[in-house]
């Protein structure tokens, strides 16, 4: 009987040892240094009115979602749209961006900041936006730069592909993720063509690049990136980078780097291409064909993020 009791408690030894080897305990979350653990007052400067005035941050955010995405779309795809905004809220307050240039945390203009269009604002805005309170992405104790874009063309990109972006690294961008998000999106993201005029497209290059292309009769798509989108074309005798080229032409009309066309004709440059936006970070329809799939908000940010967490700072 002795012999019989001995092995059964070895048996529950092994078996707890076996327990703790496959299942881990997960690593504890690392707090941001010097985040707020109550939901902030942050100043607001209204560009279309010249004014500045202090909103709670939550307030704040569902005119923010309510503006960059589509407020009748899937609760869950404007959740993950509102913890993304609120992260980039609080990792621009931190860098005091807006601050150096009015003196307060955020801004309405979007070439400053994120759109805020509070008249947007629905049932369903609200309740993502309460549903995710307080909620960042975080990376090693740090805010992520909360970057999205309407249509990565079906597959994600770098933050140095997408944006040129080289001030520091991004490992938890995770491009290359392919999302479907074609099928779902407008035809304008499906394939855009764009005719722009050479006088025009010298003035970018030279803006851009310093240096003149003289007279423009050829393109070349001179380099692309790991997802296929261009990082370098050839304008005449000048090579610049294709994300520059493409804020200095309009995002508007060069809808984005997926180039799956370039020519001269005539007097005009002509592009032809796929999605809408740089491809970093979040797709916006992509987070709507994944909602509409039954994805969290947060399976939905882990899809285009890797290696984060999802911390709450404030209830």
């Amino acid at each position: 009987m002795r012999i019989v009791k001995i092995m059964m408690v070895t048996l529950v030894l092994m078996g707890l040892l076996w327990g703790c080897a496959t299942n881990p305990q997960q690593k504890p979350v690392e707090p941001v240094p010097g985040a707020p653990n109550r939901e902030p007052t942050i100043s607001l400067y209204v560009k279309e009115q010249g004014i500045k005035k202090n909103i709670k941050l939550e307030e704040y955010l569902a005119g923010v979602v309510a503006a960059e995405m589509e407020p009748s779309w899937p609760e869950n795809a404007l959740a993950a749209q509102a913890i993304l905004a609120r992260t980039f809220t609080m990792e621009n307050i931190k860098a005091q961006r807006v601050k150096k240039l009015h003196g307060t945390d955020a801004s309405t203009d979007i070439e400053e900041f994120q759109a805020y269009n509070p008249s947007r604002i629905n049932d369903k805005v609200r309740q993502a936006v309460a549903s995710t309170r307080g909620q960042v992405i975080t990376y090693r104790g740090d805010y992520v730069k909360g970057w999205f874009s309407a249509c990565d063309g079906g597959i994600s990109a770098t933050a140095q592909e997408g944006l040129s972006y080289t001030k520091g690294p991004t490992p938890y961008i995770k491009a290359g993720a392919r999302d479907g998000c074609l099928a779902e999106t407008v035809p304008e993201n499906q394939h855009w063509r764009v005719e722009l005029p050479l006088q025009q497209v010298q003035a970018a290059v030279r803006k851009i690049s310093g240096t003149d292309p003289g007279n423009i009769n050829a393109v070349e798509i001179v380099e692309r990136g790991p997802s296929g989108r261009t990082t370098k074309i050839r304008i005449g005798s000048a090579t610049v980078s294709g994300p520059d080229l493409r804020l200095a032409l309009g995002s508007d009309k060069v809808r984005s780097m997926l180039i799956t066309g370039a020519q001269v004709q005539g007097n005009n440059l002509v592009l032809e291409g796929k999605g809408f936006g740089h491809g970093v970070g979040l797709c916006q329809w992509g987070a709507n064909k994944l909602a509409s799939e039954g994805k969290t908000p947060q399976e939905i940010i882990k899809f285009y993020y890797r290696d984060v967490d999802i911390q709450k700072l404030w209830d």
